[in-house]
């Protein structure tokens, strides 16, 4: 009898735990399905800010370990951004070592792309579609991310920054049809299978290729930049030149002057203007 008596109670206890088990993954299941909604439509103009719900802020920023060299300290960094670090000598790795300033951002306001590269339009709505988006003060169609535009707006009141079209549309946030048209502007297929080879980079520094662009991610502006304190109240926004002789180009680190050495950018002078390149 005691034997029957123990068996059913265990029987019991099983059956209990299997069901605290289902609810439970159940629960997580729901919370998983709930918060990994994508936002289908970017609310612009007087709906702004579109709010990003698959987005998880972190409040501990990351910082290199300095006892490894440039190279591996960025690496570090970015690691954690994309999901897949790309190999050296590939088109990926290429595009990563001008245009993945970026990835090292710090910023919990902002998002960032898991690839270097969008395919087509609509991969780049669709990431498009779950930022938060703010506008860049006295513009009617000038937007980026939020917290992007936030460090913009205020350097703008510390000087006069005026952007290089002098109104907007093609100097923030691009789509991929923009972005299509300003390199066949500047280049061609034939071009575009050099770079993918290795054989061509100095065209990078005039244009980005179809689906690469810092300004797809709501993270870069061209502006009209004349003189010294210009730079120095974009520098103290976290905003800095980035991609080598693209002059009006300008990408939001999110980080102090002083520690993009730590994070392994090196600091290159030319004709007079200071990049803070990748380490790549």
């Amino acid at each position: 009898m005691k034997q029957v008596l123990k068996k059913t109670k265990f029987i019991t206890i099983i059956i209990l735990m299997i069901f605290t088990l289902v609810a439970s993954n159940e629960i997580t299941h729901n919370k998983i399905a709930r918060t990994a909604q994508p936002l289908n439509v970017c609310l612009i103009n007087d709906s702004l800010p579109c709010i990003d719900t698959s987005k998880k802020a972190t409040s501990q920023p990351f910082t290199p370990n300095p006892e490894l060299n440039d190279q591996q300290r960025f690496l570090s960094a970015i690691a954690r951004n994309l999901t897949t670090v790309p190999q050296l000598g590939t088109y990926e790795y290429i595009l990563l070592r001008t245009y993945g300033a970026v990835f090292v951002n710090q910023d919990v306001g902002i998002k960032l792309p898991q690839k270097d590269i969008f395919a087509n339009e609509q991969e780049t709505q669709a990431f498009q579609a779950t930022l938060i988006m703010g506008r860049v003060d006295n513009t009617n169609d000038c937007y980026l991310q939020k917290s992007a535009a936030d460090a913009l707006n205020k350097a703008r009141t510390q000087q006069h920054i005026p952007l290089k079209s002098g109104y907007g549309f093609g100097d923030c946030t691009r789509t991929f049809s923009t972005s299509l048209k300003f390199w066949q502007k500047y280049a061609n297929n034939q071009i575009l299978a050099k770079v993918k080879q290795g054989k061509e980079t100095k065209i990078l520094g005039v244009v980005a290729p179809p689906g690469t662009s810092q300004h797809l991610w709501g993270l870069a502006i061209d502006l009209r930049i004349s003189n010294q304190k210009q730079r120095q109240a974009l520098n103290q926004n976290g905003w800095f030149q980035t991609v080598e002789n693209d002059v009006p180009h300008w990408t939001y680190v999110g980080l102090s002057e002083e520690n993009l050495p730590l994070f392994g950018f090196k600091n290159k002078v030319v004709r007079g203007i200071t990049y803070w390149i990748t380490p790549l």
